[in-house]
């Protein structure tokens, strides 16, 4: 649920650990919850997600201030940290768990994501084309306890320090204007 004048975008670009502490640091976020969107199955688990059945996707969910930071620089940051062009893939880790995906709660979402995925294959940032979905929002069910601010608690694990921590430090040089003080 949002705030009162805050906005909602839902983003599944593989392994949300990756995705959370990103958005985290960026000014005019207020919130980001991972969890599974996208599916079939109500209130799935971890464990049932990566049996790759339930058609979910790992996913961020971003409560942020449209005044402060737009939803088309949401998905610059979410484009700039992930592969749109490995289908069900993200590095090692594979799965449909693990799509490129935008969830979109309005219309005007539906048409800045497929604008901005438009421009930016166009650019040809990428050799292969996007295959980043783009559909409608029906739920997101919070993940587990232990998977909420996941690279925070476990700084030192090696995923943390192998996957994770390369991208936040590369993201904090790309976008660092953008980030909170």
């Amino acid at each position: 649920m949002a705030f009162a004048g805050r906005e909602v975008a839902t983003l599944g670009g593989g392994c949300f650990w990756c995705l959370q502490p990103l958005f985290q640091e960026l000014r005019g976020v207020d919130k980001v919850v991972v969890g599974y969107s996208g599916g079939h199955v109500k209130d799935p688990s971890y464990e049932l997600v990566c049996t790759d059945t339930t058609g979910h996707a790992e996913a961020v969910q971003v409560t942020f201030d449209p005044n402060v930071v737009s939803y088309e620089d949401l998905l610059k940051v979410f484009f700039s940290v992930h592969d749109p062009t490995t289908l069900n893939r993200q590095g090692n880790d594979m799965g449909t768990q693990y799509r490129s995906a935008i969830f979109y709660h309005t219309p005007d979402q539906k048409e800045t994501s497929e604008r901005v995925i438009r421009e930016l294959e166009a650019a040809k940032l990428w050799d292969d084309p996007f295959v980043t979905e783009v559909t409608p929002f029906k739920a997101l069910y919070p993940a587990e306890d232990y998977h909420q601010d996941y690279f925070r608690k476990n700084p030192w694990a090696g995923y943390c320090r192998l996957v994770i921590a390369p991208k936040v430090s590369k993201f904090r040089k790309e976008f660092r204007k953008n980030l909170k003080k």
